[in-house]
């Protein structure tokens, strides 16, 4: 299935309402707090050149933007997703890189960071050159925190005051690029095997 995965363009702000609707109903079917994303803030996203589409026929099959925080000096790529139908084909993957060439393109020198409890973001990001860091090497901005207050383990992340939680932070280092087949090592193994083992114990209790 060849997808493909462009800069977006204003012709591509028809996809706003069904870009929200994607990344709320994914939100979702992880069990996973996530900002809610209102067209407007999409279409304005499209508009200023900071976000990636993925496509097929015409039809919507992935998207990522660009956010910026703390006067730009630290760089987020956000509402990463993928439509059910184009799952499982490395498209996730595509997008990131894709987003992280343009974030490079349009926020030279700035801080490229994320956190996710997804093992499958965590596997993308360690390959594309991302490696675990703590909390307190990511942006301060309470804009960028607050966005954690709809993520049903916020209360985790007050009680350590912001120092940790179960996401992984991690910082874009581009000498650390790595091949798909190696695997992960260290910190990032560890963390691998944390989240493996506190997905497992949440499907347990769901069927309890």
């Amino acid at each position: 299935m060849n997808v493909d995965v462009q800069y977006a363009t204003i012709e591509h702000i028809k996809y706003a309402q069904e870009i929200c609707d994607l990344i709320e109903s994914a939100a979702k079917a992880r069990g996973t707090g996530i900002a809610k994303r209102e067209p407007e803030y999409v279409r304005k996203k499209i508009e200023s050149g900071q976000a990636v589409i993925a496509s097929y026929a015409g039809e919507l099959a992935g998207f990522c933007y660009i956010e910026t925080w703390q006067n730009k000096q630290y760089v987020a790529n956000s509402g990463l997703v993928v439509s059910e139908k184009f799952r499982n084909i490395g498209l996730a993957k595509k997008i990131k890189k894709k987003i992280l060439e343009l974030s490079q393109e349009k926020f030279p020198g700035t801080k490229l960071f994320g956190i996710t409890t997804s093992l499958a973001v965590l596997k993308i990001n360690y390959e594309l050159g991302y490696r675990p860091v703590t909390f307190s090497e990511l942006t301060t901005d309470d804009a960028f925190w607050n966005g954690c207050k709809s993520c049903p383990n916020h209360d985790i992340l007050e009680r350590n005051n912001r120092a940790n939680c179960l996401c992984t932070g991690m910082l874009f280092d581009e000498k650390s690029q790595v091949k798909e087949t190696e695997k992960p090592k260290g910190v990032i193994a560890k963390r691998f095997q944390r989240l493996t083992n506190f997905k497992n114990k949440r499907k347990l209790n769901k069927k309890k």
